[in-house]
């Protein structure tokens, strides 16, 4: 009988201490929990893109491929010298290949038949500059080479920030700062400090034309717009005193 007390207490004592530790492990935790802030700094910049870069093609229909591809040979002249005279250099111009496809007849029901009747050829070209004005006006006006007979076909034009990454360091120094500013606000009424980082997580940055408040979790990258906003986030776990 009195093997079964003492065992029993040896039980007891060993429940007891069990729940004590994990009493004083959440305790613990509890301070530790207690003892940290996170917060979520941000930072924007506005930046004016200082590269630029604008494609389109040259469209011709021919009754073969070889008349289709010479009347995309003679419009390249025209094109060049248009482009020129615009302030491109040589070495701001590039051809690029010349594409085509055959065009077939139509029976009256609108099924397609095996008789070629013509040929489609388009040849592309773009241009680069550090002067992004330059870019953006090509790209207006270039359909005026429509009144010499090219037919042009324009896709958006590309804008550019060639500082991007030394700009990216700035700006997570400055929304590190920011999330310290905003952790010493919320800690304020509680009396307390806001101590040592503990932690720096960085989240995606955002690059959207200048008025815009889209983002997205993977980050965007706008290159439609000359002058761009550039937002970082940093979420940092500050130690509290």
């Amino acid at each position: 009988m009195l093997e079964k007390i003492e065992k029993f207490q040896i039980l007891l004592l060993g429940l007891v201490l069990a729940i004590g530790g994990i009493c004083a492990t959440s305790i613990v935790a509890s301070k530790l929990s207690r003892d940290v802030i996170t917060v979520t700094g941000s930072n924007s910049q506005i930046v004016t893109s200082d590269r630029g870069s604008y494609e389109f093609e040259v469209e011709a229909r021919g009754t073969s491929r070889a008349n289709a591809y010479g009347i995309i040979r003679k419009q390249k002249p025209i094109v060049i010298k248009y482009l020129k005279e615009q302030g491109f250099k040589d070495n701001e111009i590039e051809e690029k290949y010349i594409n085509g496809y055959n065009i077939y007849q139509y029976t009256s029901n609108g099924n397609s038949t095996d008789n070629v009747i013509g040929f489609n050829a388009s040849q592309k070209f773009s241009v680069k500059s550090d002067d992004v004005n330059k870019i953006k006006k090509v790209s207006t006006d270039i359909n005026i080479l429509t009144e010499q007979g090219v037919n042009i076909s324009g896709y958006e034009p590309s804008y550019f920030y060639s500082k991007l990454s030394d700009l990216k360091v700035e700006m997570l120094e400055k929304a590190s700062k920011d999330a310290k500013q905003r952790a010493t606000a919320m800690l304020k009424a509680t009396h307390n400090r806001v101590g040592k980082i503990q932690s720096v997580q960085m989240g995606v940055f955002q690059i959207t034309p200048e008025d815009s408040n889209n983002v997205s979790d993977s980050g965007l990258s706008d290159t439609t717009s000359i002058r761009k906003k550039v937002t970082s986030v940093a979420n940092v776990t500050f130690r509290v005193k």
